[in-house]
C-alpha cells in the first residue's frame, strides 16, 4: 500500500491541485527518505522550478519540474520520484491541518503561493527520489507494462504471466512483469476470476488469463472510481480516505463467508508472505 488505485488517485490530485506552482525553497527533516539527492542537492536543484505534469507509474508518484517559462511539451530536466510503499503520503496543504497530521513530514516543498506539499512517512519506508530524464527512463523501463493501458489485450497479458512457474498471485504482484498490482488487487482479481493464487502461472489456460485480465482491470478501474482503499495510513492528497474497502470480496475477509459461495474464506502467509485469502471452494 498504496497501490495502483491509490497512488493513480494521488497523482490525479496532485495534478489538479499543484500543477504550475514554483517551488520558494525546500525542507528536509527526516533526510533517510532521499535517494540519489541529498538534501542540500535537492533544495538546491527544485528552488525555482516548477511543478509541471504529475502523474503514476506503476506504484510511484512522479513530478516533472521545470523552469516556470519552459514552454509546453518540453522534456522537464528533473523528475521527482515518490515510491510511498507501506505508509507514505503526499498532502498538499493550503491552510491549517488536523494536529498530527504533519507529525511524520519527511520533505516538504514550500510554494511561492503560499501552500506547501509535504511528503510524510510514519515508518519512513518509502522514497524521495531525484531522477534526471535519462535515469528516469531506465528506472521505468526496468518495470512491466502497466494493466490499465488499452494494449493490454489477452495476449499481452498472457505473455506477461505465463512464463513462469511461481504462484500466479506472486507473478502478478511482480513488478518486473506487471506494473502497479499489489497485495490488496491481486486478492481482489483471483477470486473475481475464481483463480486459486497458488496456481502455477504458466498453467493458466489462455481462457483463464482472459478472465484475470478482466478481472484485474475491472477491480483497478472500479478502486480508482472510488479513489483507493483506506485501511489504516492511506490518505488522498486532501487529507481523504479511500472508498473501495466496502467493495472487497477478499482481501481482509478470511474467515468470513465467500460472497459468491458462502464457504468461509481461507487466510494464509505461506504462498508469500503476504496475507492470501482466498475461497478453497470456488477458486481453482
Amino acid at each position: 500500500m498504496p497501490e495502483l488505485p491509490e497512488t493513480e488517485t494521488i497523482a490525479r490530485d496532485l495534478h489538479a491541485l499543484v500543477r504550475g506552482a514554483v517551488v520558494r525553497g525546500v525542507a528536509v527533516p527526516r533526510p533517510d527518505v532521499l535517494r540519489e539527492v541529498t538534501a542540500d542537492g535537492l533544495a538546491q536543484t527544485l528552488t525555482g522550478l516548477a511543478i509541471g505534469r504529475v502523474w503514476r507509474r506503476a506504484k510511484l508518484v512522479v513530478l516533472a519540474l521545470d523552469a516556470p517559462q519552459a514552454p509546453p511539451g518540453a522534456v522537464a530536466p528533473w523528475q521527482l520520484v515518490v515510491q510511498p510503499r507501506f505508509t507514505g503520503g503526499l498532502l498538499v496543504q493550503d491552510g491549517p491541518v488536523p494536529e498530527g497530521e504533519l507529525r511524520y513530514v519527511a520533505v516538504t516543498l514550500q510554494l511561492t503561493d503560499g501552500r506547501a506539499l509535504h511528503y510524510r512517512d510514519v515508518r519512513r519506508l518509502g522514497t524521495v527520489a531525484l531522477m534526471a530524464p535519462a535515469r528516469f527512463a531506465a528506472y521505468s523501463g526496468a518495470l512491466g507494462p502497466e494493466p490499465l493501458d488499452p494494449a493490454m489485450d489477452t495476449t499481452a497479458f498472457s505473455g506477461c504471466v505465463r512464463g513462469s512457474r511461481r504462484a500466479i498471485k506472486v507473478v502478478l504482484m511482480d513488478q518486473r512483469r506487471l506494473a502497479g498490482v499489489g497485495n490488496i488487487y491481486a486478492n481482489e482479481a483471483l477470486w473475481h476470476a475464481g483463480i486459486d493464487p497458488s496456481r502455477e502461472a504458466e498453467g493458466l489456460t489462455l481462457a483463464e488469463c482472459d478472465a484475470l485480465r478482466e478481472a484485474l482491470q475491472r477491480v483497478l478501474g472500479a478502486s480508482v472510481a472510488a479513489r483507493g482503499t483506506s485501511f489504516r495510513d492511506y490518505r488522498d492528497a486532501r487529507g481523504q480516505r479511500g472508498g473501495y474497502v466496502d467493495a472487497l470480496a477478499a482481501y481482509g475477509r478470511g474467515g468470513l463467508p465467500c460472497r459468491r459461495c458462502a464457504h468461509p474464506l481461507a487466510s494464509t502467509h505461506a504462498l508469500d508472505g503476504r496475507a492470501t485469502v482466498f475461497c478453497p471452494a470456488c477458486q481453482r
